[in-house]
This record gives C-alpha cells, sequence and structure tokens, in this order.
C-alpha cells in the first residue's frame, strides 16, 4: 500500500478500484483533490456546520472521535456532536430539524418512516455505526432466587403470576426492545405476557435497577458493565450471543435533510468512516477512546468501566471473566458500517412479530428507500473504504433461525412465541 497523503489511510489498489467504481471511476477522480478531499464548488458540502445528536453510551464514539480528531475537517465540515437525555429526545430532534443527523437505534429510524411510536417522517440511514456490545443485565436479586441464564429465568417467570417481574429496554422499536424481546422468546417466554416491559433512557437503567424498578435490562455500554462494577446486577447474555456481528446504532438522518445537503450527507458518512477505521486500528486507539468518551461532556462514567468491554475483556458478575472475539467492532475493514438492506428488514420483521406493525410492510421496498447506499458507496469513495459484493447477508441468531433478507413474511410469521 503506498500513502496518498500524510493524513489519508493507505489505500490498496484494489480498494482504490473498488471505491472508485462505486461512483464512477472519471467522476470520483475530477470531483477530488490531490490529497482526497471533496473538492469547492459543486461538491462542496452545503452546510459546514453539522449537528449530530449521541445518547451516552460507549458506541457513540465514532461520531465523537470524527469531531475530536478533526477527521471531519478534511471533508470540509465540522461536526457538532449534541448530548441527548433519551432515544425520545433524538427522535423528536431528528423530525423538526434540530439535529442535522444522529447517533441512532437501527429500529428508531425504520419506526419513524412507517409512523410507528410517533410522528411519521420519511426518514435515511447513511451507514452503520457499530455491530455487537449491547447486553442484558438482570438483577442481583434474581441470582439469590437462582437465575444465571435464561432457561433459569423461564423457570422463575413459569412459578409466578404474568406481570411478577419487569424488565427494561430503551425505546420501543429499538434494538434494545428487539435483542431483549428475542432472548425472552428463545426461552420460550412472551415479552408481551409473561412479563411487563419498560422504557427507560440508557443512562438511567443503572439507577432505576438500583431501586428496584425492574428485575432486568437491556442496553448498550457501558451501562451493563456499570452494574457488576456497582454489584447490582450481572450480565445474562451479550448481543452478540443472540446475534453474532449485529447492527446495532446507525448514523441516522430524515430523508429531507439528505435531499437538501447531499454533499454534506457523503462529506459526514466520509468522516465517521474514517473514524470508525481509526478506532478499530489498535488497543492504543481503542484505549484513547474510552479515555475522550468517559469525559462528563459524553458519557459521563469512569474510564475503566467503558475501557475493558470496548477492549473485548468481560466479565459477566457471576465469576466468569473471558476475551470476547465478537466485542463491540466500529469498522472491521468496512464490513461493520454499509448499510445492508437486510439489516434494515430484519427489525421490520421484529416490528411485525411483535405487532409494532398492524399489517405486512413492504420489506424490500422500505429497507431501499431508508438505507441510502448510493450516498454510502459515494462516501466510501472519498474515504478509501472497500464495499461488500452484496446489499445482503446471512446470519444465524440465538435459536438456530437463520436470517437472509429473503422471505420476510414467512420469516415473521414463523415464531412461535410472538404478539
Amino acid at each position: 500500500m503506498s500513502k496518498h497523503t500524510k493524513d489519508f489511510p493507505a489505500l490498496s489498489r484494489r480498494g482504490f478500484i473498488k471505491a472508485g467504481a462505486a461512483l464512477g471511476g472519471a467522476s470520483m477522480l475530477g470531483g477530488l483533490m490531490p490529497g482526497m478531499a471533496w473538492a469547492a464548488g459543486s461538491d462542496a458540502p452545503e452546510k459546514k456546520e453539522i449537528r449530530v445528536g449521541f445518547i451516552p453510551l460507549t458506541d457513540c464514539a465514532s461520531v465523537v472521535m470524527a469531531a475530536v480528531k478533526k477527521f471531519d475537517e478534511k471533508y470540509g465540515i465540522k461536526i457538532i456532536p449534541s448530548k441527548e437525555a433519551s432515544w425520545a429526545s433524538v427522535r423528536d430532534k431528528l423530525v423538526s430539524g434540530e439535529l442535522d443527523a444522529a447517533h441512532v437505534l437501527y429500529g428508531l429510524v425504520y419506526g419513524v418512516h412507517l409512523g410507528v411510536g410517533g410522528p411519521k417522517k420519511d426518514m435515511a440511514v447513511l451507514m452503520t455505526l457499530n455491530n455487537n456490545g449491547q447486553a442484558i443485565t438482570l438483577a442481583s436479586q434474581l441470582r439469590e432466587k437462582g437465575v444465571t441464564d435464561g432457561a433459569s429465568l423461564k423457570k422463575l417467570v413459569a412459578a409466578s403470576a404474568p406481570g411478577t417481574y419487569t424488565f427494561a429496554q430503551t425505546f420501543p422499536t429499538g434494538t434494545h426492545a428487539m435483542w431483549l424481546y428475542y432472548w425472552l422468546a428463545a426461552n420460550d417466554i412472551n415479552p408481551l405476557q409473561d412479563v411487563k416491559a419498560i422504557v427507560v433512557p440508557p443512562p438511567q437503567m443503572v439507577a432505576n435497577m438500583r431501586v428496584g424498578n425492574m428485575h432486568g435490562y437491556c442496553v448498550g455500554e457501558p451501562w451493563n458493565q456499570r452494574a457488576i462494577v456497582d454489584k447490582i446486577g450481572f450480565t445474562a447474555v451479550t448481543t452478540q450471543d443472540v446475534w453474532t456481528d449485529h447492527p446495532e446504532k446507525v448514523l441516522g438522518t430524515s430523508a429531507d435533510w439528505v435531499a437538501k445537503n447531499p454533499n454534506a450527507a457523503r462529506a459526514l458518512t466520509a468522516a465517521v468512516l474514517d473514524a470508525s477505521r481509526w478506532i478499530d486500528a489498535s488497543e492504543a486507539n481503542r484505549k484513547e477512546t474510552a479515555q475522550v468518551i468517559a469525559a462528563r461532556s459524553y458519557v459521563n462514567t469512569d474510564v475503566d468501566v467503558i475501557e475493558g468491554r470496548i477492549l473485548g475483556s468481560y466479565e459477566n458478575g457471576l465469576g466468569k471473566s473471558w476475551k470476547d472475539a465478537n466485542s463491540m467492532k466500529f469498522f472491521n475493514d468496512g464490513a461493520v458500517n454499509f448499510p445492508y438492506l437486510s439489516d434494515g428488514m430484519w427489525f421490520l420483521t421484529q416490528h411485525r412479530r411483535w405487532g409494532l406493525l398492524d399489517r405486512e410492510p413492504d420489506y424490500l421496498g422500505v429497507a431501499r428507500a431508508i438505507n441510502r447506499i448510493d450516498i454510502y458507496k459515494q462516501a466510501a469513495a472519498a474515504a478509501g473504504v472497500a464495499l461488500p459484493a452484496s446489499e445482503m447477508r446471512t446470519s444465524k441468531l440465538i435459536d438456530g433461525v437463520v436470517w437472509d433478507g429473503s422471505a420476510p413474511e414467512k420469516y415473521a410469521g414463523a415464531f412461535k412465541v410472538k404478539a
């Protein structure tokens, strides 16, 4: 590989050709400066300052580091990170335009697009921000009742009146709700009938469990590790054990923002791609990331609570420690970031499964409308990131069921435990 400029990551000839093909080689070469920054003129970002919302979670890291490490400057923009209190707040500010874009739950974007759980507005996913790195935490009092995993939880729930036990997720159509419901259902617990489900913002999970408001929750890090450190809970399962390399947060915005600001959308995506690659490049970069995002202006917790799991060093609070090969990934040679159509469609199948959608959507049509693969390809070309061979991918989840984006109606309707 050769260095094109001091600050531009090395790009193989194969990668450059692949990236160029995404835009059409001639237009790519014509539109880029020698240093690979976007040229002024028709390629210039329509908006120079871009306000990007985030929730205090480890997986806000690529958005934060894109600003802190000034990856945004290379593309002619300035990212202004905006700390938000809840996913509902992120939703409302994306809809109103108060935020230009956000670090946001995949399923929230799809829910807003379809008018589920709030206002309806056409939305856009520019890229996936991370895979893996969430978990389901159970309260220490459940351990005292013999619960350490899904099977023992099933026994306790089955021996109790419906609704005796309460579980929290972070947003009705969001990722954490879907991971929680999927795991409970895989253990033959109906999340809508056998237990009570409530919504709690991520930074408030630990405090709510401490005072007994719920017996378990699904959330992103560092709020699962924080429960272990505070000795109020333990990790029953990681989300990478529910679905290895699952999609999690996305860089989301509204469709009309992209229509008005296509060059800015491309520049924003390229800057966050650069940051994602930088984070995943070394353990030292991950440690630096943990130091930065631990600050009060971002996640606001102790560095070591973030650092362990961002490095893949896990403990479950029950005496087990391990190095997790599938801990949070931000880049993985670009495999993390491509907005696969099958990923978006999966959330629709689960929204249908749990009664959030009262009829079958146009699974593929909705995913094609929301996931802006066109913008992503342009950004990937600018950042020198290779593209996958397909817009779909195949995964096997914790119950052994395979999802590949084909036959979504059949997939959604085939689950034994559903609404």
